[in-house]
């Protein structure tokens, strides 16, 4: 039987660490990982994630090390490691498990992860904005043309979103990881034709699953403007984000790659598959949870988690590079996901551009609700009819910021930024692989 603390028989979705690194749990049963959550969130904070890389060579977390202690590149081959704090199922991915391992002493570095604070290899981590810039600075008009049509109105709808307002979190990902990628692969770091364009389709499916979230949800607001719905009703949305999509599918297709196709497909059955989800809920506590970071994945981190493995199947043929890939997108999409659901307590609406508490308001019970409803069984209730009783939602608001539910949230997050560190650091070093781990911070520091 698997040690993870959750395993969806059906899928083999493992979404939590074997072991706690820290305080030396084994097998983390459901009870255990949230005592384990409480004990060691208290120690962690936001702004330091590259000094924590953590030593996955089975030393004691509280074990000592040089202050110069870094990842190192090296010829040696590593133990094989486990993949924490999630690994989505290879069966969806027809991957070989033996494709998890450590099979090329070339490919990964030799990767120790220190429990206590150590600095990265490099001194100074890249801004990956200001290295994605270059790349970035026409991408939205290259949208706009793709997006072109002669019909007036269809236009403007379907450039209400790309207007650069948006925090393009994800064609930057994509960028940086397909630099990275050229240049783990022995050749020159510019973007491929192919990779700049998987950069504009990430965006376009992105931008046409809100247009389709906001008529589902009826929200008015997206991005500190009146959402396309409000603008022009729901129908005409509705074709807009449809308009969006077979755009994307159309410059998917001009790429020439069946792998890359195949890929990125996957994406949009996601995006519907965890819109489903979304909408049904879980009695049980711990099917409840599992059935939530699912759904995140399904909803945030697939886009990422593709997008990153198809720009790697562009330049590069070993299916282990393109795992890397896949595995960073994952981790720090999920992590990104918990993020904003903790903000929607800890932010404004004037930040978020868009209302607060605007989950609970739609029924949903999202990572610091669930960790809150431990210390507040009361929230079960509220969680099971949706919150939709009069004052359920202040009510599941004052328990949330009563209890420790955001800062467990937090640490969770980091945990699966900490994943998406160690994933990245086995490819070669480049301003682009460092900026990618510049960018975990960042996802975990961000207001808005």
């Amino acid at each position: 039987m698997s040690r993870s603390l959750y395993s969806v028989s059906a899928v083999s979705y493992n979404w939590f660490p074997p072991s706690c690194a820290r305080c030396g749990l084994g097998s983390i049963m459901a009870g255990s990982w949230w005592m384990c959550c409480r004990r060691l969130n208290g120690g962690f904070t936001t702004s330091g994630l590259t000094e924590t890389l953590r030593c996955f060579s089975g030393q004691s977390a509280y074990s000592s090390a040089s202050p110069t202690a870094r990842p190192s590149w090296s010829s040696a081959p590593g133990k094989e490691r486990p993949l924490f704090p999630a690994q989505i199922h290879s069966k969806a991915l027809n991957l070989n498990p033996s494709l998890l391992r450590h099979r090329s002493s070339s490919l990964y570095p030799t990767l120790r992860y220190c429990g206590c604070r150590t600095t990265h290899s490099d001194a100074k981590l890249r801004d990956p904005f200001t290295l994605a810039q270059k790349d970035l600075t026409s991408l939205y008009d290259d949208i706009k043309k793709e997006l072109f049509v002669a019909k007036t109105e269809l236009k403007y709808l379907c450039d209400y979103y790309f207007d650069g307002r948006g925090k393009a979190i994800r064609p930057i990902i994509v960028i940086l990881m397909a630099r990275a990628m050229n240049i783990h692969s022995n050749r020159a770091g510019d973007l491929l034709p192919g990779q700049r364009t998987i950069a504009m389709i990430s965006e376009m499916i992105h931008t046409a699953s809100l247009v389709h979230d906001d008529v589902i949800d009826g929200s008015d607001e997206r991005r500190g403007k009146k959402s396309i719905n409000d603008v022009w009703g729901e129908r005409k949305a509705i074709l807009a984000g449809d308009f969006i999509l077979s755009a994307a599918t159309m410059a998917l297709a001009r790429i020439g790659n069946s792998a890359v196709v195949k890929v990125v497909s996957q994406v949009i059955e996601d995006l519907v598959r965890g819109e489903f989800m979304q909408l049904g809920s879980k009695e049980n506590e711990n099917e409840r949870f599992k059935h939530y970071l699912e759904k995140t994945y399904k909803k945030t981190a697939s886009l990422m988690a593709h997008s990153c493995k198809a720009v790697s199947i562009l330049v590069n043929s070993d299916p282990e590079v393109h795992e890397i890939a896949y595995q960073y997108g994952k981790n720090v999409g999920i992590a990104f996901q918990l993020v904003d659901d903790v903000l929607d307590f800890t932010s404004g609406a004037e930040q978020l551009g868009k209302p607060a508490a605007a989950d609970l308001k739609l029924g949903l019970a999202t990572g610091p609700v669930l960790f809150a409803c431990q210390q507040f069984p009361e929230l079960h209730a509220m969680i099971m009819r949706r919150f939709s009783s009069k004052g359920d939602v202040d009510r599941a608001w004052q328990y949330v910021l009563q209890s420790d539910g955001v800062q467990q949230t937090t640490y969770l997050a980091r945990r699966y930024c900490e994943e998406a560190i160690r994933q990245i650091s086995r490819l070669r070093p480049s301003p682009e692989r460092d900026a990618l781990i510049r960018l975990t911070e960042i996802v975990l520091s961000r207001d808005k």
